[in-house]
């Protein structure tokens, strides 16, 4: 039976950080291995982890996880669409369903995951959205139907958004009380925030 795949950005170089975000404490782990574990456990059957900057430093991380793996993206200084669309060549001719969508700086609990993968699996959405407060976070779920067009995605015309403008029909924004979907921890601040905030 076709299950859940996963793409988890962490190409970046993490510039306004400061350091390599991948490897930042999280919950007595790393952030990197934090979502990976998070991701599988709430049911999630296979993890690609895209890498590109410092990417040997985070293989033997995803290389010690079952179920994770990782497609290397030597463009990555040209954006996050050209990590999207390795992940989801990398995912291409698996027997997936849907695909979750996730960058490494946004962690995510188990829990959460969890309740957005069965509402995504429950409806007959293409693609759903979590929000918080009206606002769209992630991760976000999407039918395997639609890797062609998020593999011919680019910068110009606004990558993934793009995608989901197309599919507004098919697209349910599903709020949650949990402000976490909306975490993004690019800056030392986020970070220490998210810490603090202890969800």
């Amino acid at each position: 039976m076709p299950g859940i795949g996963a793409i988890l950005l962490a190409a970046g170089e993490s510039s306004r950080m400061g350091q390599l975000k991948a490897l930042l404490p999280w919950r007595n782990t790393t952030l990197l291995e934090h979502q990976l574990r998070s991701l599988l456990d709430a049911g999630v059957q296979q993890v690609v982890v895209v890498v590109g900057h410092d990417a040997d430093r985070l293989k033997p991380l995803i290389e010690a996880v079952e179920g994770a793996s990782w497609a290397l993206n030597n463009d990555y200084l040209q954006g996050k669409t050209t990590s999207l669309k390795t992940g989801v060549a990398a995912l291409s001719g698996q027997p997936i369903s849907d695909v979750l969508l996730l960058n490494v700086d946004q962690p995510r609990s188990a829990a959460t995951v969890r309740m957005l993968l069965e509402r995504h699996q429950a409806s007959s959405f293409r693609i759903t959205i979590p929000t918080h407060g009206g606002k769209g976070g992630h991760p976000i779920f999407i039918s395997a139907e639609l890797l062609p067009e998020l593999a011919e995605i680019d910068e110009g015309s606004q990558g993934l958004k793009a995608v989901v403008r197309r599919h507004t029909d098919a697209t349910e924004r599903f709020e949650l009380n949990d402000p976490s979907v909306l975490w993004d921890l690019n800056t030392p601040e986020q970070y220490q925030k998210a810490l603090e905030a202890g969800i």
